[in-house]
Formats: C-alpha cells, structure tokens, sequence
C-alpha cells in the first residue's frame, strides 16, 4: 500500500461508483430504511459544517446497509433559492432586478449545469453514499411539478390564501421573507426622546426609529399608568409633520421603557402591525420595497440617510429631549444580514395558527435523536405569530401556478397534466367572464420546495419509496424551517408524519466561537482533506455526540491519521502471517487465549451495534478504536506474534483463524465511519476469500449470544501490563529476558495461557509463588 492516501481514496470512490455499491436496491421494499436527505445549497462550495453533518448522516446509512440490506439514500441539491441566485450574479457579475425573468433564470440553468458537477463532487470526495445515480435538483422539472402539485393540492383543501398585508420584507433582496428566515443581530443605535405636542405642551416619547415619525399613527399609553390618565382621549401632534394622532390606552406600552409612551407606525415591526389591527387604525405605510422613504422633504432616501437627516433636522429645530446610544437586537434577514421592515404587498400564505397543536401532536410521534431538541421545535411552533408566507419577489424559482382575473378575481389553476406550468408563459382567460387572465408573477419560497423533498426524492423512482420515510438527518439551526415546515407539509397533505426518526447535528466552531465568513475563521474540508485524508476528516467527525456543536482542532485530524496508519500496518502485519491460510480453515480446538479474545470481540461487536442503533455513533467510534487499540494491536497481536512465526500447526491455525475474523470485523465494525482505508484493506486482503464486492455490502457482525466478559482475558491482559512495567522501570526493553513469578492463585487462573504469557514476555520460564516478580538476565 504505497499509494498516498488521496489516491487511494480517490482509488474508491471511483470504484463505487462504476460498481453500483450504493445503488437502491428495492425502492418498494416494505423493509427498506429510506433517508430524506438535506439537498445542500448550491451557493459555492462544501463548507465544515457540510462536511461534518453529511458525515454524521452517512455514519448511519452505511451502518443500515450493511445491517438491513435495503437502503434508499438519495441526492439532491437545492438550487433554487436566494443564496444560489447571489451566486449567479457574482460569478456572471449581473443583478437580476436588471434583467427579465426569462433570461435570469436561462442565465441561472446554465450556470448550475457548470457549476453543480464540482458542487457535488466534494460530497463524492468526502465518501458520502448517496446513490448518485439519480440526483435530484429543487428546481429540476420533476421537483417544480411536485411543488406546484402541492400548492394546487393545498390551495384546494383551503390551506392557501393570497391577501394583501403587511409582509416581513428584505429591502436589499426586495422580496418578502418567512418569520423562520429571520435572525436576531445586535446592533448600535440612538434611544431619542423626542418632543410631541399636547395642548401645546411637550410630550416626550422614546424611539430608535425618528425615520418613521410620517407613518405615525397613534401613540399608546398603558392604563395602569397614572401619569398620561389625562391625555387618553387626546391627541399628540407629530414633530417636525405637525399632524395630530389620538392617544390611545394600551397595555403594550411599557411603562419603564423610555418614557413610557409609545408611537405606533406603519410599520416599525410586527407589534405596530397587531397594534395597528386591533386598534383598526388606518395606516400610513412610507417605507418603499427597496428601502426608501416616502415623507415630505425626505422622498427617496434610504432608510438610514433618512433618519439621519430628521435626526439632525429634530436637533436643529429643538425637538430632542434627550438621546443616547444604545445595542438592541434587530431581526434581520438570515441570508443577507439586512434589518427587514413590513412593507404592505400581496403574497400568499400557507395557515399554520390555526394549527398549531396538531402540528406539536404530529412531532409527538417522531423518534428525536437527541429527545431535547424536540423541544426547540415544540417552541417555535409555540412562538408562532405568523402564517407560513410561501411567496417570494424574486426571478428564480418555481413559479406559483396561478392565473386571476381581474374583473371577477376568480382564481384559475392549471391541470395536473399541465404541471410543471410557468404563468408568465402561458395565456389564460378567465372560464367566469372571459377575459384574459393576470399571471402571478412571484415564485415559490425555496422551503414551499424543500418541505417536499420525501416525496421529491420517491419521485425519482415512480413514488415506489413510501412514506413516512424512516429517517431524516439535518443540522438544529433548520428546525423551524426544513423539520417545521416538512411536517407541515406531510399533516396537511396527507395527515402522516414525514419521516418516523429525525437525527439533529450540531454546529462546528473554531477556538469556541461559531465559524463565519464575516471573521474570517473558515476552514476548507478539500484543504483538510487532501492534507489527512477523508477517513481522518470523518474521524474528526465522528467525535462529538448527536446535538453538539464540535469545536475544531487539528489533533483531532492527526489522531485520526494515525488510526488510518496503524490499521494499514496492523493489516500488513496480520497478512504477513497468513500466507498460508485460505480464510476459511478453522481449527478443532481454538487456543484458550484466542477463543477469550474472540468472545471479546463478540462483546464489542454488540456494544457497537447497540450504539449505532441508537444514532450513538460517537460512541460506536470511542469502542472500536479503544479495542483496537488496546485488546488488538496493544496485546492480542503481541501475544500470538511467536505463535504465528513458530507455533505448531494447529496452534498456529488457531491463531490464523482468530487473527482473520479479528481483523475483518474490527474492519467492518468501523467502516462506516472510515469507509476508504477499510476498503482498501478488504479489497487488497480479504476480497479473494469473501463473497461481497466490497467491504461496504458485507453483513454486519453478528455477535455469539452466549458471549460474555472474562475476568481470564483481563487477567492476562493485566499481569503483561505488570510485566511490562517492571521492565520499564528497570530501564529494560520489551525484548530482554526474565524469570517471572505469579501468584499461586493467578497462576492457576493462567494455567491454560502460561506458553501464550512465557512467548510475549520473553521468559525463560513462569512459576508460582507468594508475590509477583520479574528477575532480570
């Protein structure tokens, strides 16, 4: 095995792939474990945390297929929304608001036909086995028919609605965005108290938003504050605008929050928006799609440049009370960063408030792994303000598929048979008063897609993969919008749960703090990889626990190169010895020794297979490589060294048969997280004697039911480690001979692995005694 460690990893993947190992098997199988794999987004290249989620999630499919058989683990990639449109405009150096919807979405199918093939190869280089045979994209002609089937499904059953309201709005993207894409940001400010007027009188109020003062509508006092009780009923004239609004009670004014009073406008956030409803008062929107104002002396200026200017002309008039700087958290729009407003538009909603408990009852049948992170979900579904706004201003995605006169407003839908249908393309005249009808214009939010991806990826195989699918894997910061909204989606198509486990991951950091573009501490998995090796990559990730963030460090990767060697040397050794042996021959009556450490081995296999049934591959990893290294190449290999060189022939065999199912299941047991270097083993040693083409369709170990610890094998493994002390503080090496005396009771307990103890210490002989001792020649 000279090769360095890409080639042979390189080697493999491309042998997987022109051998069909991951290809599903039977997708109608009523035994088949089907994943609903995360389509990661095509916005650049595999980042850390792909590397580290994805791997964790093939740690469990590789170890279901060599379990169950039957695995059906899909690829796909979601190419349709905000981060892969960026994309496009930086790589063709364009903006899509300056160009048409037919050629930003040609120019948005070329450029994914060039970029996707090298996107997807790193998930291919990490060793991730997804039957890449069938591929799906979010925006691909089978995922937008599936998508528009389910809004057509949904608008039907009465789920959808399109009204006119005000929306959570991205000013720089310039579409309308989902309360799940919001992020909190803190962020400076100033705290003014500016001067309103009452009777002629100054009536201080606190903003951070003077920009707003044209959209004010009311001012809000709470009841229980005895200072404003004179002036409900009134009204407060609004500086520098000087019109009048009424002074309203109500208990959404915190009495110690500036002073107490607060100005309601159209709109600052949501508690405007609720505030503004239930007091039905008319609004007065100025806030523009692309983030200007509309107000006398300030139209067309950017939101900020606006409440400069009024800040500066507040304080050349006199109207600032006082003012302060302050840090508050502002919502912001996750995929830009940018502070969203409420613009009033039309868009269309998916109902989730009405249905908040049977979507909290839904996740109630859902195995989560780990159980806590159940309750992330449980609190956002709990928190919902909003309906689930599935409409989106921008050029590329799937088109909603809606026509809608305007004379009668009637709303007009294609035939199934029709889909996948772009309105803008296509003519329709309305079957109630005949006229031509108006496309919609706006597309699919990318999640209204993705909540489809179960049956997305059954689609690809005639929808013979049924759901619920058996497991879906994805990483905690998307529970409140891919889990959230795929139940959504699964409950009021169907009334089923999606998937009947879900698997969460956490986050990598670097040095404790969450990596970020922004600070400049990313690490490139292709970089990492081409220095360790995947398996070490892989190795890494295996490290932390279901749910835990993993913070990266370098000695972890070198930890995991070491094992990648010490396995190639552990092999080279064992082979070395089994020239002679054809892989089959088992002897009449095993070695004591070997027949204890093979009981051993059926003990790590259980352990093993118990935590990767439990999702605890962390676990899994932490026995193996303690067995491996400790009870396999820390003594079993020591031990039997003589034996194997110049045992007699039905000792020797004994330790040829136990050193070639060792080694195979070792290698088993830890090739779905080391999927590389344990085919490179299995192909280069054990394929000649083995039936299954590669390591990765073998069938996972299967213990012996009555295996059971033994105090023998401790034993033994104890007094070499005491042995091997003494000659350490002796300043001995391991090689020099001794007389070795055990106690007469150990010795006895010993008696039928006295030639296995003598041979690996090196000891002219082993009596008993009354205390322990190593003479030295």
């Amino acid at each position: 095995m000279a090769e360095q460690v890409e080639d042979i990893e390189k080697k493999w993947q491309e042998f997987w792939e022109k051998e069909h190992i991951y290809k599903t098997k039977d997708p109608e199988s009523k035994d088949i474990f089907s994943i609903d794999t995360p389509p990661p987004t095509v916005s650049g290249k595999m980042h850390i945390g792909h590397a580290f989620s994805y791997s964790q999630a093939d740690f469990i499919a590789r170890f279901k297929r060599m379990k169950e058989g039957n695995v059906f683990y899909p690829f796909g990639t979601d190419d349709n929304g905000l981060p892969t449109e960026r994309l496009v405009e930086k790589i063709n150096n364009v903006r899509s608001v300056g160009m048409s919807r037919a050629e930003f979405i040609k120019l948005c199918l070329k450029t994914l036909k060039d970029i996707s093939p090298e996107f997807i190869k790193g998930w291919k280089r990490l060793g991730i086995s997804c039957d890449f045979e069938k591929t799906y994209s979010t925006i691909d002609h089978s995922s937008q028919k599936t998508s528009q089937k389910s809004f057509i499904d949904l608008y039907k059953k009465d789920h959808i609605y399109k009204k006119n309201l005000p929306t959570i709005w991205c000013p720089e993207c310039q579409t309308s965005i989902a309360q799940a894409e919001l992020e909190d940001k803190e962020m400076p400010s100033k705290f003014s108290t500016l001067k309103f007027k009452v009777d002629g009188k100054n009536f201080p109020i606190s903003t951070t938003r003077p920009e707003l003062l044209y959209a004010c509508v009311a001012v809000f006092v709470n009841q229980k504050d005895k200072r404003y009780k004179s002036f409900v009923g009134k009204k407060a004239k609004v500086p520098i605008f000087d019109f009048e609004v009424p002074i309203v009670e109500d208990d959404s004014a915190q009495i110690d929050k500036g002073t107490g009073a607060l100005m309601i406008c159209s709109y600052g956030d949501r508690f405007d928006v609720d505030a503004i409803n239930r007091h039905s008062l008319k609004p007065r929107a100025i806030i523009t799609k692309d983030g200007k104002i509309e107000a006398p002396g300030y139209e067309g200026l950017k939101i900020k440049d606006a409440r400069k200017k009024i800040l500066g002309d507040l304080k050349d008039k006199m109207l600032i009370e006082e003012q302060k700087e302050i840090n508050h958290v502002v919502n912001v729009h996750d995929k830009c960063g940018t502070e969203i407003e409420f613009v009033e538009t039309p868009q269309w909603f998916i109902k989730v408030l009405d249905k908040k408990k049977e979507f909290l009852k839904q996740a109630e049948k859902i195995s989560w792994h780990p159980k806590f992170m159940k309750k992330r979900y449980d609190n956002w579904v709990k928190g919902l303000e909003w309906d689930w706004s599935i409409s989106r201003n921008r050029h590329f995605g799937v088109p909603i598929p809606v026509w809608e006169c305007p004379e009668c407003k009637k709303i007009i839908l294609p035939e199934e048979a029709e889909l996948p249908v772009d309105p803008l393309e296509t003519k329709r005249k309305c079957p109630k008063c005949g006229r031509f009808a108006e496309p919609e214009k706006m597309v699919l939010d990318t999640w209204a897609t993705s909540s489809a991806t179960p049956n997305i990826a059954s689609s690809m195989f005639g929808n013979k993969v049924k759901i619920p699918f058996s497991l879906r894997p994805q990483a905690h910061d998307i529970i409140r919008t891919w889990a959230f909204y795929t139940i959504v989606k699964a409950y009021l198509h169907e009334g089923k749960i999606p998937w009947k486990e879900i698997i969460i991951s956490g986050n990598v950091s670097l040095g404790g703090e969450k990596m970020s573009k922004s600070k400049g501490n990313v690490i490139d998995p292709r970089e990492v990889i081409e220095k360790y090796g995947a398996d070490a990559l892989r190795f890494w990730a295996a490290g932390s626990s279901l749910g835990q963030d993993l913070d990266y460090q370098e000695k972890d990767l070198i930890t995991g190169k070491k094992l990648v060697n010490k396995i190639t040397n552990a092999s080279k050794f064992v082979f070395m010895n089994l020239k002679d042996y054809d892989g089959k021959k088992k002897p009449k009556r095993l070695e004591r020794i070997d027949e204890l450490f093979l009981a051993k081995l059926d003990l790590l296999v259980r352990e093993v297979t118990k935590e990767f049934g439990k999702y605890n591959y962390s676990g899994a990893r932490n026995h193996i490589e303690k067995f491996f290294w400790d009870a396999f190449t820390g003594n079993y290999l020591e031990i039997v060294k003589k034996r194997v060189y110049q045992g007699e022939r039905d000792k020797k065999l004994s330790a040829q048969y136990t050193l070639y199912k060792a080694l195979l299941t070792i290698l088993k047991l830890i090739a779905p997280i080391m999927p590389f270097i344990t085919e490179e083993i299995y192909q280069e040693n054990f394929r000649r004697y083995e039936k299954e083409k590669s390591i990765h369709l073998e069938r996972w170990p299967k213990p012996e039911p009555k295996a059971k610890a033994s105090e023998e094998l401790d034993s033994f493994f104890y007094q070499l480690s005491r042995i091997r002390q003494e000659k350490t503080n002796n300043k001995k090496s391991m090689n020099s001979e001794i007389m070795l005396t055990l106690e007469k009771e150990i010795h006895e307990g010993l008696k039928e692995m006295l030639e296995d103890l003598k041979n690996v210490t090196n000891s002219r002989g082993i009596k008993p005694g009354e205390e322990f001792r190593v003479e030295f020649f």
